[in-house]
């Protein structure tokens, strides 16, 4: 079975072993012929806690984990610079 993955930006990770990962789709209308940007936010687990907002992340379809988590982060692609 193949599982699905996705890349995405982490915007928040407030909870514990979890993050909420926003994933943009584009795509052009067919009648405006404009670009069209959707964004769609999954939970994700983050077992070890590595991620902060702004990184970018690659997430992994699994089984449900909880109510609306059903998505494992799989590798962490570019990590955020943080300003202080």
């Amino acid at each position: 079975m193949v599982k699905l993955q996705r890349l995405g930006i982490v915007i928040s990770d407030r909870m514990q072993k979890s993050v909420v990962v926003a994933v943009e789709y584009r795509y052009k209308h067919q009648f405006y012929s404009k670009i069209v940007v959707r964004t769609k936010r999954y939970l994700a687990h983050d077992e070890k806690n590595n991620c902060n907002i702004g990184d970018e992340v690659i997430v992994e379809e699994s089984r449900p984990l909880s109510k609306r988590k059903r998505w494992i982060v799989k590798k962490i692609l570019n990590k955020a610079v943080l300003i202080s």
